[in-house]
């Protein structure tokens, strides 16, 4: 007697919903994939970037979930962010609108900016200009600096000039359990320097920015397969995020 065939749509839909579950799992609690649709972090990241979020780094709140479900009360398992982490948060003046940008102040810190320098907690930034940023679109080349933050992390950023709105700031005082955190393209972005940003709840925090695993110009469009080599940024796929 021949062996019942198994499978059939039950076998299928049951498939189906194990890899759904799988793959929300490793989404909520894991990695979840972001993209980058404006320029406020370049030259760390560039529009066109995909990167990976680690959800673990910070531990979890409601705003790890999908639909930002009120299943978590407060942080659980939290670890503080460190300064210089690249940090994606809900803007908390919607708590819904994805934010990325770089941690530079803690809670109980002082935050100013003089003359397009970095203040923490009334010492200057360190910082030393390398050679100039040619953006992509042939615009004119951008003033480029290392920035080193008081715990030795560097990182890249942008000056368009030192006396633009605000690279002079008042004093911000970092509440406790919030975080200050600015784009590196320091004269275009909106970040903590701004009323409607402002210092980041630890409760909004999402993740850390670990890992770009894509990235292309934008020069080629969905139905242009034949574009689609040309425009890939080859050296950024799978680089670490500093």
């Amino acid at each position: 007697m021949a062996a019942k065939k198994s499978g059939g749509y039950g076998e299928l839909i049951r498939t189906v919903v194990i890899a759904c579950a799988i793959a929300l799992g490793i989404r909520t609690f894991f990695y979840e994939p972001f993209n980058i649709p404006s320029g406020s972090m370049i030259p760390t990241l560039l529009v066109g970037d995909y990167l990976f979020v680690s959800k673990a780094s910070y531990g979890y709140s409601r705003y790890s979930l999908p639909l930002s479900l009120p299943l978590i009360p407060g942080r659980v398992l939290f670890s503080e962010p460190e300064r210089g982490d690249v940090a994606v948060f809900k803007l908390p003046s919607d708590n819904s609108t994805d934010y990325i940008k770089r941690v530079v102040g803690l809670p109980g810190d002082t935050i100013q900016v003089k003359g397009g320098i970095l203040h923490i907690n009334g010492t200057a930034v360190k910082r030393r200009q390398i050679e100039d940023f040619q953006p992509e679109n042939g615009a004119r080349p951008v003033a480029q600096f290392i920035e080193t933050l008081p715990n030795g992390r560097e990182h890249r950023i942008l000056e368009l000039s030192d006396s633009m709105s605000a690279d002079n700031t008042p004093v911000y005082h970092v509440p406790a359990g919030h975080y200050f955190a600015m784009g590196d393209n320091r004269d275009n972005s909106r970040d903590s320097r701004f009323p409607e940003v402002g210092p980041i709840p630890e409760q909004n925090l999402v993740g850390r920015a670990d890992i770009l695993f894509f990235s292309h110009d934008g020069d080629a469009r969905l139905w242009e397969v034949w574009k689609w080599p040309f425009a890939i940024r080859y050296g950024r796929l799978l680089d670490t995020i500093e």
